[in-house]
């Protein structure tokens, strides 16, 4: 029986193993007329009865009693051991588990993490930080800061690198800038809007704020850098709404939340050879990755690898006869890019991609055109500047790549694209380490930096 992962990030718990993701869950609880729910169907019923409703028990893991009667819930942990169930029940968990947390949990939530994981179906093996296990196949300088984004904080971890381990140095937390406060932030954005343009508020209502909570993501993901506008729309039992939401108006409204992560990221990146992850939530932001353009490469940390990197260093990671220890440091496999002195990283290597990857086939960036034929069953291969797909029900022309200075767009088609997953259309900045598909079983065009490439 294979080994599985449990990664603790609470805006999207998740379970993987070494062929990427298998579930991933919010951390939510509902109770209400049918009981305890966890997960999305609790998430998706949070903003109707808001006394009845949690997402902090991850956060906020512990056994202080909730102070008010709520079914058969005494505290936190009694969520958390839910949650762990239902995940468990969804995934199929019945053998070893190792668990990838925050680095910010405490060593009583770390107790109280296993105590309740020995009482599941599974087995817990061993403990990891989270930031680590999404890094140590990345690094590639002596220091090295990642930063995430959980519901309710970003989280930026440093490390540096000493006999031949990577470190965990230090772990910094920023309140009030998680997921949660970015969906109220754009949620109070929207209902002004409504109100401004056709005197609706979606907010007065509990039914048609949880709609508007539940259309937040969809609406996000159809913005495409060639839209001015968003077309944002509300159905009641009466009527239809409709509001306009302009990218330089979300832009605006997002920047002091971006600056506030942004300004830790600077301040504890510090040195000018100081790599910088990125996790794909964060960077799935809109327009998050360009605030950050300033400190040269970004690379990107994708959620589907950690699981694969924990079980390949499961001998490091598990505990022994002896109990269970938090590991905060790990084997460095890579060989480090040293800078000399005086130089930058602009100056050393490139900021960005310089390649796209399918397959086993490198292309270099320029203005690469992906095409779809209709005989599917002849392989999928690159033909120069050409990647030639075979996938049912697409067009002939699916879009290009374009590089124009140091900015790389997707052009899509008519038929759209994925770009990490998410649905896009029309011109769609790139940045290394994106993927794009054209359906969602797609091979994957991935780019890269090819340091032989460099002039």
């Amino acid at each position: 029986m294979s080994v599985k992962v449990i990664e603790l990030n609470d805006s999207a718990v998740s379970v993987s193993d070494e062929s990427g993701l298998l579930v991933q869950s919010p951390g939510f609880a509902f109770v209400g007329e049918r009981g305890l729910e966890v997960g999305r169907a609790a998430e998706q019923q949070a903003r109707l009865r808001p006394t009845s409703s949690f997402n902090k028990f991850w956060h906020q893991l512990s056994l202080e009693p909730l102070g008010y009667a709520t079914g058969n819930v005494r505290h936190f942990a009694d969520l958390a051991y839910a949650h762990l169930l239902h995940l468990a029940e969804e995934a199929q968990l019945e053998g070893d588990v190792i668990f990838a947390v925050p680095g910010n949990f405490t060593s009583q939530q770390l107790a109280i993490l296993l105590g309740l994981a020995r009482q599941c179906p599974f087995n817990p093996v061993g403990v990891v930080d989270a930031a680590l296990a999404s890094t140590i196949r990345l690094v590639k300088r002596p220091s090295l800061v990642f930063a995430d984004i959980q519901l309710h904080q970003a989280l930026l971890t440093r490390f540096s690198i000493r006999d031949g381990l990577l470190q965990r140095e230090s772990v910094v937390q920023i309140p009030e800038a998680g997921l949660q406060n970015f969906h109220n932030l754009v949620m109070q954005l929207a209902t002004g809007l409504f109100i401004q343009q056709c005197r609706f508020n979606p907010q007065h209502d509990a039914a048609t704020e949880q709609q508007l909570y539940n259309a937040v993501p969809e609406w996000l993901a159809e913005y495409g850098e060639n839209r001015s506008s968003l077309l944002m729309e509300l159905k009641t039992s009466s009527a239809v709404h409709q509001a306009k939401l302009p990218w330089e108006t979300l832009l605006q409204r997002l920047g002091d939340f971006y600056g506030r992560i942004t300004q830790q990221i600077v301040s504890i990146a510090g040195e000018q050879d100081t790599q910088l992850v990125v996790s794909a939530t964060l960077a799935g932001l809109p327009d998050f990755a360009r605030t950050l353009a300033d400190q040269g490469q970004l690379q990107i940390a994708r959620p589907e690898t950690l699981g694969k990197t924990c079980i390949e260093l499961a001998s490091h990671i598990n505990g022994s006869d002896e109990g269970f220890r938090f590991v905060t440091s790990l084997p460095v496999a890579a060989e480090l890019e040293v800078m000399p002195v005086g130089s930058t990283a602009s100056q050393s290597l490139p900021a960005g991609p310089t390649h796209l990857l399918f397959g086993s086939d490198a292309v270099s960036l320029g203005k690469v055109i992906i095409t779809n034929r209709t005989d599917t069953e002849s392989p999928e291969q690159v033909n120069g500047k050409t990647i030639e797909l075979a996938v049912n029900g697409l067009p002939d022309y699916l879009g290009q790549i374009e590089k124009e200075g140091d900015h790389v767009s997707l052009v899509c088609g008519e038929a759209g694209a994925l770009v990490n997953g998410a649905r896009v259309s029309g011109k769609q900045p790139l940045a290394l380490g994106d993927r794009v598909q054209f359906n969602e079983n797609g091979e994957s065009i991935c780019l890269i930096r090819v340091r032989d490439g460099i002039q």
